[in-house]
This record gives C-alpha cells, structure tokens and sequence, in this order.
C-alpha cells in the first residue's frame, strides 16, 4: 500500500481543524417573526454561542438598537459581538425597532406597538425556538441611545419579564427634544399631548421600581447631549435607594464609545446571571 505523502497529511489536517472551527464558531441567525398586534413581519438578528446545545438552557441579552438604525446595526458595526456570546454562554438577540419606534406602544400609529412586540412576541417566539432560561433569572435587555431608552422602558414596566436592565447614550427623558428623532410622530404634539411625553419618558417611571427589583446599569459619555438627563436619572436613583451602575466618562454620542460601553454591559450581565444559577 502507498504510504501518503506529507503533504497530503498536512492538508487532511488543516482541512479537519478548519471544519472543526466552523463547528466551534457562533452562530448568527436572522429571522423573520410576525407580529400580530402590528400585523406585520419583523426581523431579528440572534447570536448564539459557539457551544451552544439543545442538551441546556442558555440566558439572553436583547440589544436594542438607536434611532435610525436597524436589527444588523450592532452586528455589522460591532462585529466582535459575537466573542460575548462565547465567552458567557449566552445568546444575544437584536430586534428591529423600525427606526424611530422608541419601544414603546404607540398611541397614534397601530403600526408602532413595540412594547407589546419586544416584550411580549418576540420573547415568546425566542423562547419557542431556542433553548433559552425562560424567566427573568435568565433575561437581560440594553441598548443605546432610543435603545437604551427601550431598554430601560421596557424593564421597567416588565420586571416579570426582564431581570436586569442597561442603557448606553440612553434618551431617558423625551421632554426635552420635541422636534427630534420622530418621537412626536409616535406620541402626537407635545404642545398638544404632554402628558404622553411625561408617562413615556423613563426618568418618570422610577415609581416602578424598588430596591433590588431590578439590576441596573446606566452609561453615558460626559460630552454625550443626553448625558444632562442620564446625569438627573442617576440623582433620582440615588433618592430613591434604588441600587445601580453609573458609569460616566470621556465621550460622546458615538460607535466607539457605545462599542467600549457595551463590554461593560455583558459583564454586568453575566455577572447577573450567574448570582441567578
């Protein structure tokens, strides 16, 4: 029998370890879900872990993207992502918040009800598919910018649903930017309708909370435009004994500060999650 050549070993070798590291590697799925309260499909980007398996259950982070972005934002921005879902175990989810949703369920347009969406059919649909922690021990949910004014929102107002809450750039107070970002298209005038901006606007939602209701994280660059209403949110934690992570540093409202936040944010997470198992 004809012995094989080096080479050929050589190449049968790489060719083993190069199929041996795709199987290794994360997985990035895009999905299409339908939203039955928008009658309407929506897509997702969900990142799973390099060991991901249908022998455990895994927790999740959803990462909410900014104003005019899209579900791919974090993705083909912040490529390394990916390195946080296998280096915690985890699966990271990012909705598509139509660009200027701000999460919440709108009172104008029916099309813009995403507060029930994120928080209600999506997670059901995630928890349907993928082997995930169905519980708040085992959900997480931050963003940046309108995101992390979702993020926050969202938690807030479903603490049975999340467990932990971050916010990067977050626009916690809508009050101050009425001609900005589509929000008046979403919740009427604020001439006209104030009280919407006020019961929609995060940094009036405190009320919600109790000490260790909910772990936060809260990070915002000093030169950012929202840093002022970040800044006022954390004094009014801090009145309310509601234990929380501010962060605050040099930067602005940019993709190389929230790509630096953002490793702040998993290890908050994960941390949180591993104190729940």
């Amino acid at each position: 029998m004809k012995k094989p050549s080096k080479v050929k070993t050589v190449l049968n070798i790489v060719i083993l370890f190069f199929f041996a590291s795709e199987a290794m590697a994360s997985t990035v799925d895009t999905v299409l879900t339908y939203s039955i309260c928008m009658k309407k499909s929506v897509k997702a980007v969900i990142i799973k872990p390099d060991d991901y398996s249908l022998k455990q259950t895994y927790p999740v982070v959803y990462l909410l993207h900014g104003a005019g972005g899209n579900c791919t934002d974090w993705i083909k921005t912040v490529p390394n992502i990916v390195q946080y879902a296998d280096l915690y175990h985890l699966l990271i989810v990012c909705p598509d918040g139509n660009t200027t949703s701000w999460y919440f369920d709108s009172p104008v347009d029916s099309s813009f009800k995403y507060e029930t969406y994120v928080s209600g059919e999506l997670i059901k649909w995630i928890d349907e598919h993928y082997k995930t922690i169905n519980n708040p021990d085992g959900r997480a949910i931050t963003g940046l910018s309108m995101g992390g004014h979702g993020a926050l929102y969202l938690a807030f107002r479903h603490q049975d649903v999340f467990g932990a809450a971050g916010s990067m750039s977050g626009g916690v107070d809508l009050r101050p930017f009425p001609d900005n970002w589509d929000i008046s298209k979403r919740l009427g005038n604020y001439a006209e309708y104030p009280e919407r901006w006020e019961q929609n606007s995060v940094i009036n939602l405190t009320h919600l909370l109790t000490p260790g209701s909910l772990a936060l994280i809260i990070d915002c660059g000093i030169a950012d435009f929202f840093y002022p209403i970040n800044q006022k949110l954390h004094e009014k934690l801090l009145l309310m004994n509601i234990p929380h992570d501010f962060i605050s540093r040099p930067g602005e409202h940019s993709w190389s500060y929230w790509d630096n936040a953002l490793q702040y944010q998993m290890l908050f997470m994960n941390n949180y999650f591993k104190e729940g198992n």
